[in-house]
C-alpha cells in the first residue's frame, strides 16, 4: 500500500455503491472490508469480514489501530435478500443494525487509543427511513417512520443508532446521508427494477426469461393516484461523489451532519417513469392483490422484489433537499451532475 496517501476503509466495497466510490478515490489508500471481494474495482486491500458477527467488533478495531485511516465509509447492509442469500430477517438485521452498532463500536475504541486519528464517519442511511404515504416534502428533522420492508425498518434503526452514538466517537465527524432511489445504468434495486420488468430471481424460470429477453409487467392498483405519485432518484454515481467530496473537505465543528440526497430539479411522477421505461401496466384492484402477486414471483424465485415493498412501489415520499444544497454551496450542481430526470432515464442505459 501507498502510505503516502491517506487511508479510508470502506464496508461493503463489493456493493455498486463501494465500487463506484472507489473510482472517485484514486488519491486515496483504499482498503475495502466486504463478505466477498469487489470485482470491478481496485483496493489497495481487501480484509474479508462478516460484520453479523459479534467476533468482528475486535477484528475491526485490530484492522484499525493498524492501519489508522483517516475516514470510514460504512456501506455494508443487506438491501436485495434474494441476491445476497440473506433470507432470514434476523441475520439481516444482525448485518444491518448491530453491524452498524459494531463498527461505530469499534472505531470509538479506537479513537480512544490513538488520539483521534479517524476523523470522519459516513453512513448511507436511506429515504425509507421516513416511511411512505408522506403528506409533504420530509426534512432532516422529519420523524422516522419506516415499517413493514425490513430493509427500510432496519435502515431506520441504524439510522437511530448512528445519532445516538455520534458523541462517542471521540473527535470524528459523523455524516448521516439520506438518499433517495439510487438510479443509473448500474444499478439494480427493487424499484428500478419494477420499472424495467427484470425477472430478477434466482429460479430457472426467472433466468429463462432474462435469457428471453421477456419482461415482467410494472404493477399498480387501480386510481390515478398511483399514477400521479410523486418520485425522486439520485444515480449513484452522484451519491459517491458527494461521500468523496466530503472525505476531502475538513471535518465538521458540528458532531453530526444530516442530510437528504437526490436528483436536482423536480420529481418525476410514477406515470412519467413508467413511459420513460416503456413498461407495460398491469393495473390490480388494490394494494392487497399486488402484495399477492408478488408473493407469487417471489415464492418462485421469478422476482426478487419482496412483497414487504408494496407500500413503498405505491406511496410517496419526497425529500426536501435544501440543506444539502447549502452545504455543497457553488459545488452543488458538480456534485449532483444528474437531475431526477436524467438519473432515472440513466437507468435504462446499457452499462
Amino acid at each position: 500500500m501507498d502510505t503516502a496517501k491517506p487511508t479510508i476503509i470502506v464496508t461493503g466495497v463489493s456493493g455498486n455503491l463501494g465500487q463506484r466510490l472507489v473510482q472517485q478515490l484514486t488519491d486515496y489508500t483504499i482498503v475495502g472490508i466486504d463478505v466477498t471481494p469487489p470485482t470491478h474495482s481496485r483496493v489497495d486491500r481487501f480484509v474479508p469480514l462478516d460484520l453479523g458477527r459479534e467476533e468482528s467488533t475486535r477484528e475491526l478495531l485490530v484492522l484499525l489501530r493498524e492501519l489508522q485511516p483517516a475516514s470510514v465509509v460504512h456501506l455494508a447492509f443487506v438491501i436485495d435478500p434474494q441476491r445476497t442469500g440473506v433470507l432470514d430477517v434476523d441475520r439481516m438485521w444482525r448485518i444491518n443494525v448491530a453491524g452498524t452498532a459494531r463498527v461505530m463500536e469499534a472505531i470509538a475504541e479506537a479513537n480512544r487509543n490513538t488520539g483521534n486519528t479517524i476523523r470522519q464517519f459516513i453512513f448511507p442511511s436511506s429515504v425509507s427511513a421516513y416511511g411512505s404515504d408522506l403528506l409533504a416534502p420530509v426534512t432532516e428533522d422529519s420523524p422516522l417512520r419506516a415499517h413493514t420492508l425490513p430493509y427500510a425498518i432496519h435502515k431506520k434503526e441504524s439510522d437511530l443508532v448512528v445519532q445516538e452514538r455520534a458523541p462517542a466517537l471521540r473527535g470524528c465527524g459523523v455524516f448521516i446521508l439520506r438518499p433517495h432511489i439510487f438510479a443509473g445504468a448500474t444499478v439494480e434495486n427493487y424499484l428500478v427494477g419494477a420499472f424495467r420488468g427484470t425477472p430478477n430471481g434466482k429460479g430457472r424460470r426467472a433466468a429463462r426469461m432474462r435469457q428471453a429477453a421477456k419482461r415482467l409487467p410494472c404493477m399498480l392498483p387501480y386510481g390515478q393516484k398511483y399514477l400521479d405519485n410523486k418520485i425522486q432518484f439520485v444515480h449513484v454515481d452522484d451519491m459517491a461523489r458527494l461521500i468523496a467530496w466530503i472525505l476531502r473537505r475538513e471535518p465538521e465543528a458540528q458532531r453530526l451532519t444530516i442530510l437528504n440526497v437526490a436528483g436536482r430539479g423536480d420529481p418525476l411522477t410514477f406515470a412519467q417513469c413508467i413511459e420513460m421505461a416503456h413498461a407495460k401496466l398491469l393495473r390490480v384492484p388494490g394494494r392487497w392483490t399486488m402484495r399477492r402477486i408478488l408473493q407469487f414471483l417471489w415464492n418462485r424465485n421469478i422476482s426478487a422484489i419482496p412483497p414487504d415493498a408494496v407500500p413503498y412501489m405505491t406511496g410517496q415520499y419526497i425529500m426536501n433537499t435544501d440543506r444539502l444544497k447549502k452545504f455543497l454551496g457553488g459545488d452543488y450542481e458538480r456534485v449532483i451532475e444528474k437531475t431526477n430526470r436524467e438519473a432515472f432515464a440513466d437507468s435504462f442505459q446499457k452499462n
